[in-house]
């Protein structure tokens, strides 16, 4: 029986047309596997199956996806999210396209809260005697027109001074903006989208938040210490919609709020007080 294994051109050229042949014969395709979004059973027999390549500095490692959770694509993560994305998949079921070992995949995680939080270092623009500012990130849904949108909220623990320069001013707010970032007024409004940016979910994880490169590429702006584990529902409406909401707002303007009835009215004052900007990032990954 031939596989349902759709293989994009990217993926292609990627790993060569040998390699290529070798999973569609079945040579080198597991029977079943974990859909790398959804994460539940696949069977590439009887159902249209996505290749998904995720390209490190050093090694690759490719996983499959039902065609209808994600189309077939490489991703670019770096070396250390690549590795630990491999903790959370079976070497079984994931070919490795390098000679670089993996990693002994990781008990599946326990189920996840209705807002995570994580934090990662941010603009290294401060005076030197003063510590980095730290980027806290929480992920939640945020409703909007009625529909309930997987969003990330984005707080500094500091004021971000503009890199290169000797000042105190929090300059968090103005350096979105000049990125592209929109200030917001009406949580009710979906933010305008931002080419470029994107939101790394990779094994079912949130890994980064990425912004464009002069070249072309990508890179991280804001990076998970470790994949950071999402409640069932934020993963669901990412996939469902192939989308994510961005917030931002300075240092003490929103803090950790436990539920998401309070992120929204933190959200709220925040807006109202001209201190929230936001942006709709695509979904990258799976």
């Amino acid at each position: 029986m031939p596989l349902m294994l759709d293989v994009s051109d990217e993926v292609r050229a990627e790993i060569g047309d040998d390699e290529v042949n070798r999973l569609l014969s079945g040579e080198n395709a597991p029977d079943t596997y974990d859909c790398t979004s959804c994460r539940t059973r696949g069977d590439i027999a009887r159902e249209h199956t996505s290749t998904v390549l995720f390209v490190g500095q050093e090694s690759a490692v490719l996983a499959f996806a039902h065609a209808g959770c994600a189309p077939s694509q490489v991703i670019q993560v770096s070396e250390e999210q690549l590795r630990e994305a491999l903790r959370t998949i079976s070497q079984t079921e994931v070919p490795q396209v390098s000679p670089t070992p993996a990693p002994a995949p990781a008990p599946a995680p326990a189920p996840a809260p209705a807002y995570q939080m994580d934090s990662t270092p941010a603009f290294q623009g401060l005076e030197p005697e003063r510590p980095a500012a730290i980027l806290g990130i929480t992920c939640g849904q945020v409703l909007c027109q009625g529909i309930g949108y997987p969003a990330l909220v984005v707080e500094p623990t500091g004021p971000i001074a503009r890199p290169g320069s000797d000042g105190t001013q929090d300059e968090f707010l103005p350096l979105l903006v000049e990125q592209g970032f929109t200030p917001v007024g009406d949580l009710e409004q979906l933010p305008p989208a931002l080419a470029g940016w994107s939101v790394l979910l990779a094994a079912g994880q949130l890994h980064a938040v990425l912004q464009p490169t002069a070249d072309g590429g990508q890179v991280a702006w804001w990076q998970a210490h470790q994949p950071l584990h999402v409640s069932d529902g934020w993963r669901s409406a990412a996939v469902r919609y192939n989308r994510v909401l961005v917030y931002a707002a300075p240092a003490t303007a929103i803090g950790r709020q436990p539920r998401e009835d309070l992120m929204r009215e933190a959200l709220e004052k925040a807006a109202a007080s001209s201190l929230l900007v936001a942006a709709t990032l695509p979904l990258s990954g799976t």
